[in-house]
């Protein structure tokens, strides 16, 4: 039934194509002008890695130590929240927040596991319509903003934030 449906409107809407096409002089008359920044209103939908596309956030980076007891960390408007007994003793962790097209957040020291989730939540609301469109979640990445892993996510839409469960640290972003 669903297949059928969207067989009729694709139909539709390439004979309105084809109709809108004709009589028309199609004849190029010049170079239009080249894009500097993509699209921020729908983004990229076909960019490859499945990142969110936004505006670039300023630069920010912070650090804490963080014990048995629990902390939270600040970088910009993202925040992650370590729980009581995620680790087992003191340390300092420093988060930072590059400038980008992706916001992302990198942690160190690099490598570290929690005994519990910590939960990473990022904001989105300086990405694209498609932030709102599309369900986000947390994506693990390399250092070529290649996604590795998805994070167990929670979109908050009206937020604009999405909230994903860490349990090592390493650079995540927003995907879609």
């Amino acid at each position: 039934m669903k297949m059928t449906r969207l067989l009729n409107i694709a139909l539709v809407l390439g004979v309105v194509g084809v109709a809108a096409s004709c009589g028309t002089d199609n004849t190029p008359t010049g170079v239009g002008p080249i894009p500097t920044q993509p699209d921020l209103l729908l983004g990229e939908l076909l960019q490859p890695t499945g990142l969110l596309s936004c505006r670039p956030l300023p630069f920010a980076q912070s650090s804490a130590t963080i014990g048995p007891e629990g902390g939270v960390i600040a970088v910009g408007p993202h925040k992650l929240v370590v729980p009581p007994f995620a680790l087992s003793q003191r340390v300092t962790i420093t988060a930072t927040a590059p400038v980008g097209t992706v916001n992302l957040v990198e942690f160190e020291p690099h490598g570290l596991r929690f005994n519990r989730s910590a939960m990473l939540t990022m904001s989105y609301s300086n990405c694209s319509l498609l932030g709102v469109l599309l369900p986000k979640r947390i994506a693990y990445t390399n250092d070529l903003l290649q996604i590795l892993e998805y994070l167990l996510s929670l979109d908050d839409l009206l937020g604009k934030k999405v909230t994903g469960r860490v349990n090592h640290f390493s650079g995540y972003a927003i995907a879609w």
